[in-house]
């Protein structure tokens, strides 16, 4: 293709998502040269030790050895600076692109929400897997984001690999969305899964978290918070209706005991944790809650490691989309994903 042409980011978060995206990058190399002409170079990364720097680039792979090493980036040989915050390294760093991947505040959305407004104010592309500086800034976000002339890229944020975000915002354009239901947290699902086969509750987040697909406090997920918050993008982005989470009427899987699970199988129904925005007069209504579906519903037969959407629209008929999300790989990728529609624009 010629030219190969080299784009600088900065990643700010090296946890399971971000580690993984580094992993990809000696991976998609080569094709990411020969098909796009592109080359990615890591001009620094942060973590909670501090951060690493460096005007020709980190070595992906030795970041990552650090990070199995549970040593932070910080650690990083001649470039690392314990105890550098992630603003101060967005704000320092020679970069085209800030690699969002904080884990995720509710309450402040610090550290994220701080980095992303800084990197669009200095005009850099953002790319974000992290949800909650969306959820609590969607509309200023992407302000900042035109009145800078950048791009604003969180494909990431919901349900994972799966390019829920890209088929409702480019695909679905010109269509209008009537109703939009998903199975959009991964632990919830694992969880339901599992205990309609006939785990109890402990175990089958015991399970969930020995896997890597819950974490250590599970609330948010168990409780239907990180459904929400998905919702909310969706929203915002996909159906354009300007919605925080206290638009959201929520609950979670808590109340769902295997007697509830096993009658619902014995007629054959499926509970899911359903993310839903139907239309109505008055806009779209939000909820997240625990809904039985008909064995032939595309939500009703996903796996335990399965997320899903569906889409029912005026134009463009019922369509629905799931992914098999065994490990983090696929929600790294979705970043790279991003970063590429922003680069090839």
């Amino acid at each position: 293709m010629g030219e190969v042409r080299q784009v600088r980011f900065v990643l700010v978060g090296a946890g399971n998502v971000g580690r993984r995206f580094l992993e990809l990058l000696p991976l998609t190399r080569d094709r990411l040269s020969r098909r796009l002409g592109l080359s990615l170079v890591a001009a620094g990364v942060a973590d909670r030790s501090g951060a690493a720097l460096s005007p020709a680039g980190l070595d992906p792979q030795q970041v990552v050895e650090l990070k199995m090493k549970g040593q932070g980036v910080g650690a990083y040989p001649r470039w690392g600076r314990p105890g550098m915050s992630a603003l101060e390294l967005v704000q320092e760093a020679e970069a085209d692109v800030l690699l969002e991947a904080s884990p995720g505040n509710l309450q402040t959305g610090q550290p994220g929400l701080g980095c992303v407004e800084a990197a669009l104010g200095r005009g850099l592309h953002v790319v974000m897997a992290n949800k909650a500086p969306l959820v609590l800034a969607f509309p200023r976000l992407v302000a900042l984001a035109r009145e800078r002339g950048v791009r604003l890229r969180y494909d990431a944020t919901v349900a994972g690999g799966l390019p829920v975000v890209n088929l409702g915002e480019r695909d679905l354009a010109a269509a209008h969305v009537q109703r939009l239901e998903g199975v959009l947290n991964l632990t919830a699902n694992y969880i339901l899964s599992r205990m309609a086969e006939g785990l109890a509750y402990d175990l089958a987040l015991a399970e969930a978290q020995a896997a890597g697909h819950a974490e250590l406090d599970p609330r948010l997920d168990v409780e239907g918070w990180d459904a929400a918050s998905k919702l909310v993008i969706l929203a915002n982005g996909t159906l354009g209706q300007p919605a925080t989470l206290a638009d959201v009427a929520v609950e979670g899987i808590l109340g769902v005991t295997p007697a509830r699970l096993r009658r619902a199988l014995d007629t054959g129904r499926r509970i899911k944790l359903l993310a839903v925005a139907e239309h109505g007069p008055e806009g779209y209504s939000l909820r997240v809650g625990p809904v039985e579906l008909e064995a032939a519903h595309p939500l009703a037969q996903l796996g335990a490691e399965q997320m899903g959407i569906v889409f029912e629209t005026d134009t463009c008929g019922v369509i629905s989309a799931a992914i098999l999300e065994e490990t983090p790989v696929p929600t790294a990728a979705a970043m790279l994903r991003d970063v590429v529609e922003i680069l090839r624009a």
